[in-house]
């Protein structure tokens, strides 16, 4: 059940905390570009690194190289970005789940392209578990089917929108607002600031892509 911790090089106050995955077995910890050196700031020493280090110092650079054996250096013209790179370096350690950080706030393009690579990789890959965390809010693509949701009160509010097209007989269930064979509809906000009553919650659907957000208050 190895988890892997991708850390990309947006604002260094956009990070999740990495504590909590610092103290578990079987994590691992991939830097993208200067993610690597905020994970090194943070006293994790990487697994491996990867990117063009287009955007680090000679002496960040330099510092980067000694903490790892296992480095990647690309060519600034290259069709894939940094975080692409490290997420396809994650999967190469067979795992059960992906949290990606450092990709929000900062430059929406890097934004919006760590969104649809991990929407990509989530369909391509449904048996692992991908989302994407920063300070105060995790996002994650839901397949058609029932998910337990776990009650976190880091996390307390919980919003579903639909990705792509209209989310099918939307039942919503231990949720203060719950909802039975409903849609979720492109560019509606119904279905924000959820809560999730008791140890957990479930949404459970036939058709399309769902994108749920855990957010703190």
């Amino acid at each position: 059940m190895t988890l892997v911790v991708v850390c990309a090089g947006g604002p260094k106050e956009e990070l999740c905390s990495f504590a909590p995955f610092s103290k578990k077995e079987d994590v691992l910890f991939i830097g993208a570009d200067r993610g690597a050196l905020y994970l090194i700031e943070q006293g994790i020493t990487p697994h491996a690194i990867v990117g063009d280090f287009d955007s680090l110092t000679h002496e960040e650079y330099e510092l980067v190289m000694k903490h790892t054996n296992d480095r990647q250096r690309f060519q600034e013209e290259k069709n894939e970005t940094d975080t692409d790179l490290a997420l396809l370096k994650a999967y190469t350690y067979q795992p059960s789940e992906i949290i990606l950080t450092g990709v929000t706030g900062g430059r929406l393009d890097h934004y919006e392209a760590a969104i649809r690579s991990i929407y990509r990789l989530q369909r391509e890959h449904p048996h692992i578990v991908l989302k994407i965390m920063n300070h105060a809010n995790l996002l994650q693509f839901l397949m058609p089917g029932t998910h337990i949701i776990q009650a976190d009160q880091q996390y307390r509010y919980l919003s579903f929108f639909a990705h792509e097209e209209t989310i099918k007989n939307v039942t919503l269930r231990q949720v203060k607002y719950e909802t039975t064979d409903e849609e979720i509809t492109l560019g509606t906000s119904r279905f924000t600031s959820n809560e999730i009553i008791g140890d957990s919650g479930s949404i459970s659907f036939s058709q399309g892509i769902c994108l749920m957000i855990r957010s703190i208050d």
